[in-house]
């Protein structure tokens, strides 16, 4: 485990207040000075911070959120707005799993495995995430765009799967499944293709669907759960 992410899980600092106390040398491993990048061994290696032992990091926790619309994905925001923090425990080393816009709502991972946040946001995991976009526009013509490939200014985003649904009164219900992480990229395709966003929702993350969750709550996720993102 690197040293940084050791020291975070044990509620000494952030992982990046960690790596300000590793450079200012206040940091030891089995009493000499600690590097950036260090990997230890919590329980075997002796961890202190300014002489005052580091306790061994308490379990990883990962939560599925229902995020709601007008929070940010952040920790913290100048401006006073609600992040999604304030929706979750407070557990030391606690971070999103994949950002959503401020506007979007819907499943958002949150975990003190930064390890798994990492391999899970990496662009060469292509884990899918679905979205549920409820649009006004020629949606089925938009379907037929996405599944030959919809060209933005950061690239080509293609979905695995497109389903438009009537809702009536010509708004539509537009289910687009990616395996890409681009920023805001449902919003700027359906912009692409001349659709009105009303709302949108990430109705799964990989394996992990947001069900019933009400908005604006969270739960641990179960052991089965655990298992298939650890699969992936």
């Amino acid at each position: 485990m690197r040293l940084q992410r050791a020291l975070a899980r044990a509620g000494v600092a952030s992982r990046r207040a960690a790596e300000t106390l590793i450079s200012a040398g206040r940091v030891l491993v089995n009493g000499e000075p600690a590097t950036l990048g260090q990997s230890v061994t919590p329980g075997r290696d002796k961890i202190t911070v300014d002489g005052q032992p580091v306790g061994a990091p308490a379990a990883a926790t990962t939560y599925l959120l229902h995020k709601p619309s007008g929070t940010l994905t952040s920790k913290g925001d100048p401006r006073g707005r609600p992040t999604v923090f304030e929706l979750v425990p407070p557990d030391p080393g606690l971070t999103y799993v994949g950002r959503l816009d401020y506007l979007t709502e819907g499943v958002l991972l949150m975990t003190t495995d930064g390890d798994m946040a990492h391999t899970l946001t990496h662009p060469s995991s292509e884990i899918e995430r679905m979205y549920a976009a409820y649009v006004r526009g020629d949606a089925q013509a938009a379907v037929r765009a996405l599944r030959n490939g919809v060209e933005l200014d950061d690239g080509l985003v293609v979905a695995k799967e497109a389903l438009a649904t009537p809702e009536g009164h010509g708004h539509w219900r537009l289910e687009i499944t990616l395996t890409e992480g681009k920023n805001r990229e449902v919003r700027r395709v359906c912009e692409a293709l001349g659709l009105d966003v009303q709302r949108l929702v990430r109705e799964r993350f990989g394996p992990i669907e947001l069900g019933k969750l009400p908005r604006g709550e969270c739960r641990p996720l179960t052991k089965r759960e655990l298992h298939l993102l650890h699969a992936l």
